[in-house]
């Protein structure tokens, strides 16, 4: 069977809207001193090229790879009524050996 290939949209974001926030918790931590890779929320539209340009663009360094996961969201309870969180899109960026991002 042949594989479906999303097409491309003729959307274009920029940086600052790929990018939407860096998630910075204790294993994203580990993970920044460890093996050189960061974690960002990023845009859902987003594909791994926007987010490596985006990333490039913005902390001025040299992006390896890029792996993407659509995180679901969680059902939560409010009062008497059930909701949930959005779904949202992370992206954890690998950098050169060489360039590193203060911010973590």
């Amino acid at each position: 069977m042949p594989r479906h290939i999303p097409q491309q949209s003729s959307l274009i974001l920029e940086p600052h809207q790929v990018v939407l926030k860096p998630l910075v918790t204790e294993k994203g931590v580990h993970r920044s001193h460890r093996n050189n890779a960061y974690a960002f929320e990023v845009s859902r539209l987003a594909t791994k090229e926007d987010v490596k340009r985006a990333v490039e663009e913005l902390f001025h360094v040299k992006v390896l790879k890029v792996n993407t996961q659509n995180r679901k969201g969680k059902p939560r309870r409010t009062r008497f009524r059930m909701g949930s969180t959005k779904p949202w899109k992370k992206a954890i960026v690998t950098l050169d050996p060489e360039h590193r991002i203060a911010l973590f």
